[in-house]
């Protein structure tokens, strides 16, 4: 019988993120709960901590060759798939012998926009399930990280055009929280522009940590100088059920080889089984 690889979550954290880091650690933790079995590890792109070499080498040092490494990120931007190929590669030198397979970012499928969606209703006061007209006039800016890579940023343009379809509302706008405009505050001056009366400003990000608190307070300090127009704060995607079924489905998509081109990676003389 073949044994599976082990599963390496990998991420790109920010430097001085210590609420970022402790809810990678945790999200590592309630994974490796799912599936008891198989060894499971996860580390971030370094400054930040855990360091994804720690996490190479700790499931090195249970035994693990092979192992599957699924990226924690929306989007594919290319200097964090690059990071986290170039840390994987320096891994490869320093644990001779060592293989992986590469799963793709996680991407914004539907159960995904779902959730997005109950964050939106959560930020009203209301429940999942609030009709369509209920949000007739509501605008949601949705705030993506931001890269220098153009491809990255177009794909919270796309995650937007998805979330709008069907749902109800007057708009999706977007912004960005760092490295590429608009920003915050000129992404709710957009939104005045084009009539919104009532805002939620939606995180299109996993996990708590720098960046999205940074929107919080960006956020709030438009609110307070615009008391006319109506500002809500709406939470990140977060751990939950919908969040690790999707990982291990990207898991699974990367160790049993059914991919289509350009979507599965593999590391130099890799091979997950």
């Amino acid at each position: 019988m073949t044994t599976p690889p082990a599963l390496l979550i990998a991420g790109q954290g920010t430097a001085r993120d210590d609420t970022g880091s402790e809810a990678f650690r945790a999200f590592v933790r309630q994974l490796g709960a799912r599936r008891p079995e198989l060894p499971v590890a996860g580390g971030l792109v370094e400054p930040s901590r855990p360091p994804l070499g720690e996490a190479v080498t700790e499931l090195v040092e249970r035994g693990v060759r092979h192992f599957t490494a699924v990226p924690l990120t929306l989007v594919p931007a290319g200097h964090t798939q690059g990071g986290i190929r170039a840390a994987l590669a320096r891994e490869q030198e320093r644990h001779p012998g060592i293989s992986y397979t590469y799963g793709p970012p996680l991407g914004s499928p539907p159960v995904l926009l779902d959730v997005l969606e109950r964050r939106v209703d959560e930020a009203l006061g209301g429940a999942a399930g609030r009709r369509p007209g209920d949000r007739a006039d509501v605008t949601v800016l949705l705030v993506g990280p931001g890269s220098t890579d153009p491809g990255a940023n177009a794909e919270v343009h796309r995650a937007a055009r998805l979330l709008w379809e069907g749902r109800g509302y007057a708009g999706v706008e977007t912004a960005f929280a760092s490295l590429a405009a608009p920003d915050v505050p000129y992404g709710l001056d957009r939104c005045v522009r084009l009539g919104a009366r009532r805002i939620v400003v939606l995180p299109y990000f996993l996990l708590t940590g720098v960046q999205p608190d940074r929107v919080r307070q960006q956020t709030e300090g438009w609110a307070e100088a615009h008391p006319g127009i109506e500002v809500r704060s709406a939470g990140v995607i977060g751990p939950g059920p919908e969040l690790l079924d999707l990982v291990w489905e990207r898991y699974e998509e990367a160790a049993g080889g059914h991919h289509a081109p350009g979507h599965l990676h593999q590391g130099a003389d890799s091979h997950a089984h």
